[in-house]
Formats: structure tokens, sequence, C-alpha cells
């Protein structure tokens, strides 16, 4: 159990690094695509994805009980299809710039592959199967990994609620005026 605790806090803090390279720096700060209009699905989508984050982190990495679990696996499944949404939408999206480049690809690949293994890794903390039963573990046992992992879930949701309101405010007008007024003053990146 130790070890998918380890593994689960390795993947979720990989996650919300290259999330945070992709979908702020990228996504926002330098190809702004929430200003083009064959972009705003995309951008759409990402707001999406951004605020279910933080309450698949707190109904799955921090509550446990049943109701939690069932109902964050919903929201992992919602999350799935969005997904699929955007990896459709991004040939598009991205036409203005002759495609996704293969490293964004790349990026993105990997950024959903540690998003899923950290779910898995912690949903297989909760669950135990017995005699042809999948029982949750209601009560679980302190141990290192399991405060290191909690930790790190408890201190990104403020990040991750930050960054989905960012993605929700470029939806509309008065947010979009605002970001490029103060983005045309930052001259690097």
């Amino acid at each position: 159990m130790e070890t998918l605790y380890f593994l689960g806090t390795f993947c979720l803090v990989l996650f919300m690094i290259l999330a945070t390279y992709d979908g702020f720096y990228l996504h926002i700060f330098k190809y702004k695509l929430f200003n083009r209009k064959d972009s705003l699905f995309e951008h759409k989508i990402h707001a999406l994805r951004a605020m279910l984050f933080p309450v698949i982190v707190w109904l799955l990495f921090i509550e446990n009980n049943e109701v939690s679990l069932v109902i964050g696996a919903v929201i992992v499944i919602i999350d799935l299809v969005v997904l699929a949404l955007d990896a459709y939408s991004e040939a598009d999206s991205r036409a203005f710039m002759g495609g996704l480049p293969k490293w964004e690809y790349i990026i993105h690949l990997f950024a959903n592959a540690f998003h899923f293994a950290s779910i898995i890794l912690i949903i297989g903390t909760k669950l135990t199967v017995s005699e042809n039963k999948i029982l949750m573990n209601t009560q679980l046992t302190d141990s290192l990994g399991r405060d290191i992992f909690s930790f790190v879930a408890v201190n990104i949701i403020p990040g991750a609620i930050i960054l989905a309101l960012i993605h929700v405010l470029l939806l509309f007008p008065p947010g979009k005026d605002t970001w490029n007024r103060l983005r045309k003053k930052i001259v690097c990146c």
C-alpha cells in the first residue's frame, strides 16, 4: 500500500508540473488560445477539465468514503469524455500554427498518463478485492506515504482552483481584456 502512495504522489506532482506548463504557459500565456475563434472550443474544454480537477482531487484523494469514491469515479469518467473532445478538437484549433507541435503532443500524452495513473493508484489504496467482492477500505492506516500524498493533494487544490478560475475568466470579454492588457506588459517568454 505504501508503494501506491509514493507512486501516486510522484505521478500527481509530475502531472501538476506538466499541466501547469501546458495549460497555463503554452495555452494561455504563449499561444493565447482564448483569443482565437478557432481555438475557443479547445479553451472551453480546458476550462471544464480545469474545473473538474480540484473536484477529483477532493473526492478521490482527500475524502475517504464510499459516496465520494463513487461520485469521484463518475467525474473521472466525465473527465475522460471531455479529454476525448479535447483531443478531437485540437487539429482544427491549432490550424493557425500548422497543427499541434509534436513536442506539445508528447507533453499532453505524459500529463494525461500521470493524471490518470495517480487516480488509479489512489483508487487502488481504497479498494480491496476479497472473495469475489470489492470492498472499500474506510479505515486507512497512517503511514509516511499516505501523509505525503495527503499533504500534496491538499496543497495543490488552491493552485488548481486558481488555474480553473483563470480559464473561466478568460471566457468573458472583461477577463480577456484585463489579461491581454496585463500580458502586454510582460515582454519575455
